[in-house]
């Protein structure tokens, strides 16, 4: 690929979209050759179904060459083909009925079930060994450019073990119908035999020769056997290696082949990037190290759910819009027209910012929260013209019981919509809600100084976040208050409270996460008093370099909810501290307890820094913060850390720790 503002070429989307890994995410093991069909066979068979569905009539090269290249589209943009596909089908054939019914003609048997494919060797790895495989092994220190040719090069040498074996052929069922249901035929499986003679080509693609083999078999039992050899025919009985997934019952060479071709898969599937040989890296196994880290936190949950569902989602949305590009562009059959160009350039500067967006996440490896990146792009409004500020009642009916206690002269406004009311705010006001359950976008959005608070028992005053919505209250407002409530968060991926800026206080709630904690970016600052803050993923507060947190008076447990089986991973607990520059943090009269971490944890870059006070540290934490030790003392006053009279209690990996990163 050339660097540069060119936009990817088709070739670029043939090496990022494994083929044939689009109906189920199947293991490659050990499998056999065709002598050995017979002892394939005898393991559990895969599920095998009757389908209705149009088989596809074969259109000669054009037509097999167009539906390979639909082959390579993710599930979003297949679904688009393949309607366009069924409109031309329409136009050719000039009439207009009903699909036609896939069954197998009287004398002709069903296909007999598949054999299993075999479990993938990667998935019991650790990752320190997937680490030492792609960097040590397979990659070398090879730079991006040549990944590649790395990747070729390891799958070359275990073929060499064997030439012909057997295998499970995964591919898209556009490949053998036009019309069918997405759900019900996820792909389509033949067991074929493979002869390999791996040949590369410009992208390097490896292809190798395939044949039915005995007895027939398939994951759809009403498939003709005659489709399949038309099909085959159509292909030159060449398929791509990816799409074959070796059965087993084979010998231990074929472990070897099995376990190679998983490794290319997932090199392709999760660690490559399409910008990666754009861009010089000096040390490109230290990025796939990273990567793997990243994969693997999000797999056993260190990320929490919402957040990791979040990076998947943007990283499939940007294949989505590269593979559109490309069909866009392959679609312009002559010099692109004014319009056409537009649209190009427009799709580019689309994924550049995907691109820019999935970098920054990578390079922050989400550990607690999202990409460190402004929320908040609504302006201030400042105060009114005329000077004034208003009290904004929220609530169904409004009733002189509820303003008794106001002045005279308070201007009010009434509203049964906390979203309204906040929209309806300048600085200076004050929303007053009364029980009831709310949800408000804006609480996203709070830029202006101004007072939110609940009248009455503040379990009774919920306000519960929209899941479709990343974050629930965030503030870049020089001083904001929230008094009396019961934050309640559903499904949002940010801490239950970001504060990007400014200064937030926090007084008499009750938090519930379901995330992320209270998060204090650099530069701002919060206090929190007689609160509550329960159930956060990560730390229930987080304190990042350069913040500031006053913490009075206030409950927090069982935090650091991460599903992880890596224990490494579950210090946070309580309050978690990093470091450089450090934040400025008092504590008073606190109870933080059972948490799965420590109940306060301070995150510092190398073993280097505070390398000496860390003992110290370490046996004050048996007793909290009660013991006096001088050390102590000097490190929590070289930390900006002010701790007094707080009971530190009952959390599972102990009171105070640093913790290297």
């Amino acid at each position: 690929m050339a660097s540069g503002c060119r936009a990817p070429g088709p070739e670029d989307a043939l090496r990022n979209i494994s083929p044939g890994r689009r109906g189920e995410k199947a293991g490659a093991a050990a499998p056999g050759a065709g002598a050995t069909a017979a002892a394939a066979l005898k393991g559990p068979a895969s599920p095998v179904r009757s389908v209705v569905a149009s088989p596809r009539p074969v259109k000669g090269r054009a037509g097999r060459e167009a539906a390979r290249r639909r082959l390579q589209l993710p599930p979003a943009a297949q679904a688009e083909a393949r309607g366009e596909a069924a409109e031309e089908e329409d136009e050719g054939d000039g009439e207009e009925g009903e699909p036609l019914l896939l069954a197998p003609e009287e004398d002709e048997d069903e296909a007999q079930p598949l054999p299993p494919v075999c479990a993938s060797p990667m998935r019991g790895m650790w990752r320190d060994e997937k680490v030492a495989l792609y960097c040590d092994q397979v990659l070398r220190g090879s730079k991006a450019e040549d990944a590649d040719e790395a990747m070729n090069k390891y799958l070359s040498e275990k073929l060499k073990l064997r030439d012909k074996w057997l295998g499970v052929w995964k591919t898209n069922p556009e490949l053998f119908f036009v019309k069918y249901e997405e759900a019900s035929i996820p792909f389509v499986g033949i067991l074929v035999e493979v002869t390999c003679k791996p040949l590369q080509n410009s992208s390097s693609c490896f292809k190798v020769t395939v044949s039915v083999a005995e007895p027939f078999s398939s994951n759809i039992a009403n498939i003709p056997r005659d489709l399949v050899d038309e099909i085959l025919e159509e292909l030159e009985h060449s398929v791509p290696l990816l799409e074959v997934y070796p059965v087993e019952g084979q010998d231990a060479d074929i472990g070897d082949i099995a376990l190679a071709l998983e490794v290319v898969r997932f090199f392709y599937d999760f660690l490559w990037r399409d910008w990666d040989d754009e861009e010089s890296c000096e040390n490109y196994t230290a990025l796939i190290e990273e990567r793997i880290n990243l994969w693997c936190d999000i797999q056993d949950g260190t990320i929490p759910g919402p957040i990791a569902q979040r990076f998947k989602k943007t990283l499939e949305k940007y294949k989505n819009k590269r593979v559109e590009l490309i069909e866009y562009q392959s679609n312009i059959k002559e010099d692109p027209s004014a319009a056409e160009a537009v649209e190009c350039w427009k799709k580019y500067y689309e994924i550049v910012m995907l691109c820019g967006l999935l970098k920054m996440w990578e390079d922050l490896r989400l550990r607690v929260h999202g990409p460190f990146f402004p929320r908040i792009l609504r302006r201030r409004k400042g105060k009114r013209d005329f000077g004034k500020t208003i009290t904004h009642i929220v609530a169904k009916v409004m009733t002189t019981e509820m303003v008794k206690d106001l002045s005279a002269d308070t201007l009010l406004q009434q509203h049964d919509d906390l979203d309204l009311a906040l929209d309806s705010c300048y600085s200076g006001d004050t929303v007053v809600i009364f029980p009831g359950e709310y949800q408000a976008a804006n609480l996203a959005l709070l830029t202006d100084d101004i007072i939110i608070k609940g009248v009455g028992k503040r379990e009774e005053i919920m306000i519960t976040s929209d899941p479709s919505h990343d974050s629930f209250v965030v503030s870049k407002a020089d001083n904001v208050k929230l008094m009396h409530l019961s934050l309640i968060q559903q499904g949002t991926v940010d801490g239950i409270v970001v504060v990007e800026s400014g200064h937030m206080t926090l007084e008499h709630c009750i938090l519930k996460c379901e995330g992320t904690g209270v998060c204090v970016l650099t530069g701002a600052a919060l206090t929190i008093t007689d609160s509550e803050i329960t159930g956060a993923q990560g730390a229930g507060v987080e304190l990042y370099p350069g913040s500031v947190a006053i913490l009075e008076r206030n409950e927090i447990h069982h935090c650091n909810n991460l599903r992880t089986s890596d224990s490494s991973k579950s210090t946070l607990g309580g309050v978690n501290m990093k470091v450089l520059p450090a934040p400025k943090l008092k504590m008073t009269n606190n109870h933080i307890y059972n948490n799965n971490g420590y109940g306060v944890s301070i995150l510092q870059p190398t073993e280097q820094f505070f390398i000496v006070a860390e003992d110290a540290l370490n046996k004050g934490a048996a007793s909290g913060d009660k013991k006096d030790d001088k050390m102590l003392s000097k490190v929590m006053q070289n930390l900006n850390l002010e701790m007094n009279n707080n009971k530190i209690e009952a959390n599972l990996k102990g009171d105070i720790r640093i913790v290297t990163s």
